[in-house]
């Protein structure tokens, strides 16, 4: 089998943060991050997201997480897949939610293009 070479995620923060700010208001709201199991799939809509979630979840060795507003679990901010490599933690993907991309972001602090 011929061995892949490393890709790089491109993915850029625009605002260190100690939660996540709304782009218009300015209003800041507390952040969870919560992991991610087979049974929650139906709360990621494929279309909504530019990489495959629902085979992150199912892959052994790798833990998916989101990020959500508190007291509102059920509105995914960003997705993170990673896996302990013992000496270092590996993030195999990272992404923010569709409506926290491009120009017309609704929140900052949150993974996006």
């Amino acid at each position: 089998m011929k061995r892949q070479g490393n890709i790089l995620v491109d993915i850029k923060i625009d605002k260190l943060t100690n939660s996540i700010e709304n782009s218009v208001s300015g209003d800041v709201f507390d952040t969870d991050v919560f992991q991610l199991f087979s049974k929650d799939i139906k709360l990621i809509k494929r279309t909504d997201w530019q990489f495959n979630w629902h085979e992150q979840i199912k892959l052994t060795g790798r833990e998916t997480y989101k990020l959500v507003i508190k007291d509102n679990p059920k509105i995914i901010q960003g997705l993170l897949s990673l896996s302990d490599q013992g000496d270092h933690i590996y993030i195999h993907l990272i992404e923010g939610a569709k409506f926290n991309r491009g120009k017309t972001k609704i929140y900052s602090g949150v993974p996006g293009n």
